[in-house]
């Protein structure tokens, strides 16, 4: 049956268990107020803080669907918006600390689940798939730097 599935299916199964599971683990800790579709949109900001159009435009969504997620974000208390030195007409979407606690949890489930999937697959067949994913990457991900 599995080699009746294509590629795409076969890399968005086992992400699609990776993401519920964080999401779980971000429930457990009390951050169960966060939408997949939020989500996609706060993992985007960078360090320094992003536009609302480097936002839309990383997470694949309109500029009207980006500010409504970030409205309610804000709401939530995992971003603010402030001027933009660069640009004084510009704002700039940050992340809070509320946000910032976001992160060790997630990368804390994360790395479970990897060891799981090391324990299922083996250390040499886990190597072997980072590798091949790393590379299919580079023709992948338009946001990579190369």
């Amino acid at each position: 049956m599995a080699e009746d599935l294509n590629i795409g299916l076969l890399l968005f199964i086992p992400y699609r268990a990776l993401e519920n599971r964080v999401f779980a683990e971000l429930a457990a800790a009390g951050h169960d107020d966060i939408t997949t579709a939020q989500a996609k949109l706060l993992q985007r900001v960078n360090d320094n803080g992003s536009r609302l159009s480097e936002l839309a435009e990383a997470a694949q969504v309109t500029k009207q669907t980006a500010g409504y997620l970030v409205d309610q974000l804000e709401s939530a208390g995992y971003v603010e918006r402030t001027p933009d030195p660069t640009d004084a007409r510009a704002r700039l979407v940050r992340l809070t600390e509320r946000a910032r606690a976001l992160r060790p949890i997630g990368d804390g489930a994360i790395a479970k689940i990897e060891a799981e999937w090391t324990a299922h697959l083996g250390k040499r067949r886990i190597d072997q798939l980072r590798d091949t994913l790393t590379r299919l990457r580079e023709i992948t991900d338009p946001y990579m730097e190369h």
